[in-house]
């Protein structure tokens, strides 16, 4: 198929899903009727007690994320949720205000792409915010990887070119940069296929620079080390050590200490073992370049060109849009909230946590009004 006319697919998709905001319907009608495409709204509609809070699937410093099924679908024993809930005093308190906005807004932009976790719907109460989202049972791809030690070219490859059309439609489409690729990040579905997550640091940009430090120490482009500004290329950068850490095991750029690993990324020196194969050795050292004006995905023909590199030679790009592909690893999920795949993790301690003031509410309520 030609890029102009992928291009014009990927606009089609990106049209049909984004919510109409003249009509409301329940987000339970939405996820059962996809065919609506009123995906990513805001809704007044629901609160946390309209959901049996089933088991906790991940968290972090201000978020926690459950699995959950909805009180008025009760007798559907099929169909769960996966839903973020973000502490609003926390999320003052660690100045992730734009961050947790931006996730929202990209998440409500791209819901209904086949590769990134879909925003079903986003609400709020007194004291946090909500984003309801699918639920995605085969867990990290880290805990396979790790499992596994490292994947073979054929594994690597398909989950490097799931995430090639994910970035590529982030950067084309809508002009956002993701800047938090990393194996904790995406996810696979019940079929195999990845599930990117965790848009926090996600923005949109287009083609102008931004200079938040943000993202992982080993997954950083040299340019956010320098904060001489960054763009999109920096997502092009961690899919080359994303590449690399699936064929090897560990990312090129390791140390005990953050800092050690910021000069070793600034140097840019990657040692390849001796059985990776030439393809892919040289697809990450044009992805790895430190300069990002030389970068592959940045330079002329953008992802055009990645995907034209001998290491995707064999990729019917097509059929992996459309999933017609398998994927080389299908998670063992005995029922849909099945949570096999995920951690164990230890009940919320409210102990210790941060009020949500009225100086608070008066400075930052209307920033929170987009959930």
């Amino acid at each position: 198929m030609a890029s102009d006319d992928v291009h014009q697919r990927e606009k089609d998709i990106v049209s049909s899903v984004r919510p109409p905001h003249q009509r409301r319907l329940s987000p339970f009608v939405i996820s059962g009727r996809p065919e609506e495409k009123q995906l990513g709204i805001s809704t007044r509609r629901l609160n946390v007690n309209d959901f049996a809070l089933l088991k906790t699937l991940g968290t972090g410093t201000f978020a926690r994320v459950w699995l959950v099924k909805s009180k008025e679908e009760q007798q559907r024993k099929d169909k769960v949720y996966a839903l973020k809930m973000l502490r609003k005093a926390d999320v003052i308190k660690l100045k992730q205000v734009e961050h947790v906005r931006n996730e929202r807004k990209t998440l409500a932009d791209v819901s209904g792409h086949p590769f990134v976790t879909t925003l079903i719907a986003s609400f709020s109460d007194d004291q946090h915010l909500y984003m309801l989202l699918d639920y995605c049972p085969g867990g990290e791809i880290f805990s396979y990887l790790r499992r596994a030690r490292r994947f073979n070219e054929n594994t690597s490859k398909f989950y490097a070119a799931e995430i090639a059309l994910t970035i590529e439609f982030l950067h084309d489409v809508e002009g956002v940069v993701y800047r938090d690729l990393k194996p904790e990040n995406i996810l696979l579905d019940a079929e195999g296929h990845i599930k990117l997550v965790d848009f926090g640091f996600a923005k949109q940009i287009g083609d102008r620079e931004t200079y938040t430090l943000c993202g992982t120490p080993e997954y950083l482009a040299p340019e956010v080390i320098h904060n001489s500004g960054h763009g999109l290329a920096v997502d092009w950068w961690a899919l080359g050590i994303l590449i690399y850490e699936f064929l090897v095991g560990q990312p090129p750029f390791w140390d005990q200490n953050p800092m050690r690993i910021y000069e070793q990324i600034v140097e840019g020196r990657i040692r390849y073992p001796q059985n990776m194969s030439p393809a892919a050795q040289n697809i990450i050292s044009l992805l790895c370049k430190t300069n990002p004006t030389e970068r592959l995905g940045y330079i002329s023909g953008g992802s055009a060109r990645v995907k034209a590199h001998p290491f995707f030679e064999d990729i019917n790009w097509d059929d992996l849009w459309y999933r017609r592909i398998k994927g080389p690893i299908i998670p063992r999920v005995d029922h849909p909230a099945d949570t096999g795949n995920f951690e164990e993790y230890p009940d919320p301690d409210v102990r210790n946590q941060t009020p949500y003031s009225d100086d608070m509410r008066n400075k930052y309520e209307p920033l929170f009004a987009d959930f």
